[in-house]
């Protein structure tokens, strides 16, 4: 079988790769012992780019074209190797395929909530995913930095580290963001593209450049949700006084389709009586809605001020000083006053007091 190998590798002029997979970045051309004929053909089709290592050091690099392996175009290679033994023998070299192509559909999302301050709910603690797509930028450098001896290396075996990454850098970045939770929903897309431009410098040492990186959802804890499911049920509610006569008139409703129920028993009596008191109320507070003008308080009776013996006294309401005149204690020539008059006035001229000394006559002509 060796022999064969051998026998085969040395018919075979054409180095290309023919890539069948969605997921290979890297594909080392299998060669028996490494031997590649001189003047033999490489096809490097678009989004490909040929390395060609030899023992453990990287030399020429093609990019996609149609070429022939001499050893006088391969600089490189040809300063490595010496050629003790002609240029038109076979030469030795691995050939690394590089895949330049995008490779999206990746998935990122948080281990563990992150925490930030936001200035309406406080702290708060969020979860985030999404996708991202990622290219080999610098085949040279991922073929150093990550791929190694690898005959056949996909996106699978670096697509943790990659995820890592980006949680670790989009965490940093919602943090300086200082946007409010509620509005993270309309800045998904500049999350993104944000997060993408400042993740380049993380990348670009293993080779790598981040393409594009999507936020599908960004979420917060299902006990928070719920409590602002509450909210926004209130809010959807409005009027929660309409809608309690709401609710009673419909109970009232179904009470009377069902008579053989509950007011059958004795217990839907009382039941009845408990609506009907809540129809009540309801309709008692439906009369002093919004939109009506409350009526005004019932006046204060007024209270005036007496001027007895050189003293101020009182103050005495209307049927105080009806009882006061009654008894002579109050008389037409006294002073008296109350709140908003400017001086003290004799009972007499106070229009208010008028009707009090109706029924007392007036006193004797001198």
């Amino acid at each position: 079988m060796a022999l064969w190998d051998k026998l085969r590798g040395e018919l075979i002029d054409i180095v290309e790769w023919v890539d069948d997979t969605p997921d290979t970045m890297v594909w080392r051309f299998p060669r028996y012992d490494n031997e590649i004929k001189n003047g033999a053909k490489l096809i490097v089709r678009e989004s490909q780019v040929a390395a060609f290592v030899r023992e453990g050091q990287l030399a020429d690099v093609f990019t996609p074209g149609t070429f022939t392996l001499e050893t006088r175009n391969l600089p490189i290679l040809s300063t490595l190797a010496g050629w003790k033994y002609g240029f038109n023998s076979p030469f030795k070299a691995e050939v690394y395929f590089v895949s330049t192509r995008t490779f999206t559909g990746s998935k990122w999302g948080t281990k563990n909530p992150i925490m930030m301050r936001d200035p309406e709910f406080g702290p708060v603690r969020l979860r985030a995913f999404g996708t991202f797509g990622v290219k080999v930028s610098d085949p040279p450098t991922f073929i150093k930095q990550v791929v190694g001896t690898n005959s056949r290396f996909s996106v699978e075996e670096i697509n943790q580290q990659l995820r890592d990454m980006m949680v670790a850098r989009f965490a940093d970045v919602l943090g300086q963001s200082k946007i409010p939770v509620l509005d993270l929903a309309g800045n998904q897309d500049e999350l993104g593209k944000y997060v993408t431009d400042r993740i380049q410098q993380d990348f670009a040492p293993y080779g790598l450049q981040v393409v594009s990186l999507m936020v599908e959802n960004i979420s917060l804890p299902p006990e928070v949700e719920q409590a602002m499911d509450k909210r926004t049920s209130m809010g959807v509610i409005g009027n929660l006084q309409a809608y309690t006569q709401f609710q009673a008139a419909n109970a009232i409703g179904d009470a009377a389709k069902n008579p053989s129920g509950l007011a059958g028993t004795g217990v839907g009596l009382g039941m009845g009586v408990g609506l009907g008191q809540q129809v009540a109320n309801a309709m008692g507070q439906s009369m002093q809605s919004p939109g009506m003008t409350a009526p005004p308080p019932l006046p204060q009776a007024a209270a005036f001020f007496v001027g007895m013996d050189g003293k101020q006294a009182g103050p005495f309401d209307l049927p105080a000083l009806q009882t006061m005149v009654a008894s002579g204690q109050l008389k037409r020539d006294m002073l008296v006053w109350k709140q908003g008059m400017p001086q003290w006035t004799k009972a007499g001229e106070v229009c208010e007091l008028g009707s009090l000394f109706a029924s007392v006559p007036p006193p004797l002509p001198s």
